[in-house]
């Protein structure tokens, strides 16, 4: 099974529907809150390039969406 991994923000409603979609189709997946845990934060910038954006879905180690639905939140420096 592959290992899904979802960085996003509290404050992000588009985070919250990709979460809500991923629940819906039964996935299994962590969620990591790139505001409030400075270790996710870092993980996310390895992943991803400038401007930082969420909801970012991460499979085993790849990055795999960036937004949802053609829509995202910049997440600051």
């Amino acid at each position: 099974m592959p290992n899904l991994e979802l960085y996003g923000t509290a404050s992000c409603p588009y985070t919250r529907e990709m979460r809500e979609w991923l629940e819906w189709k039964g996935k299994d997946f962590t969620e990591f809150d790139v505001e409030a845990d400075e270790q996710a934060r870092e993980r996310m910038r390895t992943l991803a390039q400038m401007p930082y954006s969420v909801p970012l879905l991460v499979q085993d180690g790849k990055v795999i969406q960036v937004g949802w639905q053609g829509r995202a939140c910049v997440v600051g420096k």
